[in-house]
């Protein structure tokens, strides 16, 4: 847990948790919280399993998960592969479209780009290629909130990265569903009380309110249901998974977009992935449980 990405105190809030729930049901558990030595902890340790709680790079982008290949030791979620993919937007679109997931289009730009004019019509969205917890996404609305074309020196992420993906923005809802193996839970609608679904949203407590079953039409229900379920298995994902929509309400199912796909979902308190299971009869240690128990048995 823990580790140096942007998403480093969401992964300590999901590691405290997840090792407290082991505990609880008799697992000797080693806290680790990630540094350049992790290896030799590692090693120190040997661990039965890693319960991966990381968020972010290196711990969701394949780098831990090739550590831990070479190192011979069984470890929760996806693997190496899955894990590079899934961690970028553009790899997901490309693994996804030709098999009829519906993603937004876009294109990739260089931020400097923007400083000269609009590579989409507005409103649009530009966010890192890699980055979770919408952590640098921006939102360029008709009434130039960046300026127009976009100020050089307005605070943003062209600030911060030098190649950002830049989507056409969709109106209406923010949905999720959760995988556990092949099962798709269900479907949560996420209402923010004010702004929009950003990382304060996400994780600070009475910010966003929950609706879980989500108060939408049975065919939206099924629809990301079953798109989460088979992008979980397009992209080869492991344990549990979590994919985010927008939904335009007005266009029906055709509104209906796939953003991404989290293949580390968080286990904060907050978090989507064992709110939807606790609907599901499922409590927190036997999710925690249930991870470990799928992981093992790959081995």
């Amino acid at each position: 847990m823990g580790g140096w990405s942007g998403e480093r105190p969401v992964s300590l809030m999901s590691g405290a948790g997840v090792a407290d729930a082991l505990e609880s049901r008799g697992h000797r558990v080693t806290r680790i919280d990630m540094d350049r030595n992790v290896a030799a902890r590692l090693a120190e340790a040997k661990p039965d399993l890693v319960f991966n709680a990381l968020h972010g790079a290196p711990g969701e982008d394949g780098t831990v998960q090739g550590m831990l290949d070479l190192m011979g030791i069984p470890y929760t979620h996806s693997g190496l592969a899955t894990s590079v993919i899934s961690v970028d937007k553009v790899l997901t679109k490309n693994q996804l479209v030709p098999h009829g997931i519906p993603m937004p289009g876009g294109r990739m730009v260089k931020s400097a780009e923007l400083f000269e004019g609009d590579p989409l019509p507005r409103p649009y969205v530009v966010k890192p290629v890699n980055e979770g917890s919408s952590l640098g996404v921006a939102i360029v609305t008709d009434d130039g909130n960046y300026g127009s074309p976009i100020g050089r020196d307005v605070a943003g992420p062209w600030q911060d990265f030098a190649e950002l993906l830049a989507e056409p923005y969709i109106r209406g809802r923010e949905l999720t569903t959760a995988v556990l193996g092949d099962r798709a839970l269900g479907v949560t609608e996420l209402r923010p009380k004010s702004g929009w679904y950003d990382f304060d949203a996400k994780y600070t407590d009475g910010m966003t309110e929950h609706v879980f079953p989500a108060q939408i039409p049975d065919e939206i229900t099924d629809a990301c249901k079953r798109i989460a379920a088979d992008a979980h298995r397009l992209l080869g994902c492991k344990g549990a998974s979590r994919s985010d929509f927008r939904w335009d309400d007005e266009r029906g199912v055709d509104g209906l977009f796939l953003l991404e796909v989290n293949t580390q979902p968080g286990m904060t308190p907050l978090s989507l992935v064992p709110e939807q299971a606790a609907h599901c009869g499922i409590s927190y240690p036997e999710l925690v449980q249930w991870i470990v128990d799928e992981a093992l048995g790959r081995r």
